[in-house]
């Protein structure tokens, strides 16, 4: 039976299973063997990583051509203006190539995201806020990129979301089977025959 699994990767973890001298790998979290992250997410970010042995779902999940949205939180230095906010949403440019159109709010509430194991930096002069982005491509650090293009370096990123998956109330470092119907409704999302 295949294997689906919704990870919170805690900050500092590489998306790999193979030893890395002085660096925490996913091998430490008791995962089932034969399953392997979809696609990845950076060592110094934090959230949503699916696990799973069902290559076609793997693939569906991390081609270009199969777009699918991602929900990120990003603490940034500096209140992003509403001009700023804008070139994010049309797309900016990164590594010569424009970004796909995103969904990006400048954050009002306050978060309850719990602690990192490392703070991130405060400077007294220079505040910091909360951006949510939604991107439907999944390029190599681009929200990082596609802030400090504009001059707002991210100083903390948490993806709390694929598709409709959230990580919700699944804490940093922990992991849980997907149920029958996510899985169900994954495929339905991802154009897979459901068997």
């Amino acid at each position: 039976m295949k294997k689906y699994i919704l990870f919170n990767k805690p900050y500092n973890v590489l998306c790999q299973f193979t030893p890395a001298e002085g660096k925490h790998t996913l091998a430490e979290f008791g995962f089932p063997k034969n399953v392997y992250s979809v696609g990845r997410l950076d060592y110094d970010s934090e959230g949503s990583l699916l696990l799973t042995d069902d290559g076609e779902f793997h693939l569906r999940l991390i081609a270009p051509e199969f777009m699918h949205e991602r929900t990120y939180f990003a603490q940034v230095e500096i209140i992003p203006t509403e001009e700023s906010i804008q070139k994010l949403r049309k797309g900016v440019m990164i590594e010569g190539e424009k970004t796909l159109p995103a969904l990006v709010e400048l954050v009002q509430d306050e978060l309850k995201f719990p602690e990192r194991s490392v703070p991130i930096r405060y400077r007294k002069s220079i505040p910091t806020s909360w951006l949510k982005i939604i991107i439907y491509e999944g390029r190599n650090r681009q929200v990082r990129k596609m802030t400090a293009s504009l001059g707002y370096p991210t100083l903390r990123l948490i993806r709390t979301g694929i598709l409709f998956l959230t990580i919700g109330n699944v804490s940093s470092g922990t992991w849980r089977l997907l149920t029958n119907n996510e899985i169900k409704e994954m495929k339905k999302e991802l154009k897979l025959s459901d068997k």
